[in-house]
């Protein structure tokens, strides 16, 4: 089997276009998750039973149903009923991109609420004891202490979620959205070339997965290095015993 390169070529101006469509989404959703999943976190691990059971039941729901389930019902359920189609959200809500960026966000919100909250479980409780210790209490206990030391911990997670979600993003194309996944099924459908469709999808998918786990790395050595454990050197070689002197 010969690979045409030159529909790869001519079809690579595409693919750039969906990569840009891709990782718009991907940043958008990103930083739309993660300011709101922050308060969330803290909700979700408050002793206050009003406060963590409503997130508590949002992250259980969203987590136990597909993306492709939520991105359908934004996108074509909410249409059905009239009071959405009257309200002032509908400009937007008819619209693919807003409806793709609101599913994304709330899918990925939902996981990265759960990260930080159980990074926020694993607090040592030597640290809380020193905080409170310097008479740090509420919103400063959590602003020094508690979210800085947990969203360390939680790099790990953190990083799978967002190689999940940026491989979920191939889905956008359900809702009209032109991404990686929907220019390899317009090659497809023009050239019947299955390989170099989506061979070159799959090479677009891989180098981004390879970039941001490497960059993940990057920042788990630079901020996890005190969790590594520490290199000892030689251990001295054992002193030798004077011999017992005999009788």
């Amino acid at each position: 089997m010969m690979i045409d390169w030159d529909v790869i070529r001519q079809s690579l101006p595409d693919f750039g276009q969906g990569l840009l469509m891709s990782l718009q989404l991907l940043g958008l959703c990103l930083a739309t998750g993660f300011v709101l999943s922050v308060p969330l976190a803290i909700a979700r691990v408050s002793a206050r039973r009003w406060l963590s059971v409503p997130v508590w039941t949002f992250t259980y729901v969203i987590r136990g149903t597909p993306l492709l389930v939520q991105v359908f019902i934004v996108y074509y359920g909410l249409a059905q009923f009239e009071a959405v189609r009257e309200s002032f959200a509908w400009p937007m809500l008819r619209e693919a991109w807003f409806c793709a960026w609101l599913a994304f966000s709330i899918n990925t919100t939902a996981y990265t609420t759960e990260i930080i909250a159980g990074a926020l479980k694993a607090t040592p409780a030597g640290e809380l004891e020193a905080a409170r210790a310097y008479g740090l209490r509420g919103w400063r206990l959590y602003r020094r202490i508690l979210l800085p030391s947990a969203l360390r911990r939680a790099l790990p997670q953190y990083g799978n979620e967002v190689v999940s979600l940026m491989h979920a993003t191939s889905i956008a194309n359900t809702v009209t959205l032109v991404d990686v996944t929907r220019v390899a099924r317009d090659v497809y459908a023009n050239h019947l070339l299955p390989v170099e469709a989506f061979g070159t999808a799959a090479l677009v998918y891989f180098v981004l997965t390879f970039a941001m786990v490497g960059s993940f790395r990057a920042l788990e050595h630079r901020f996890l290095r005190h969790l590594r454990p520490q290199r000892t050197g030689n251990p001295s070689p054992a002193p030798r015993l004077a011999p017992v002197a005999t009788p």
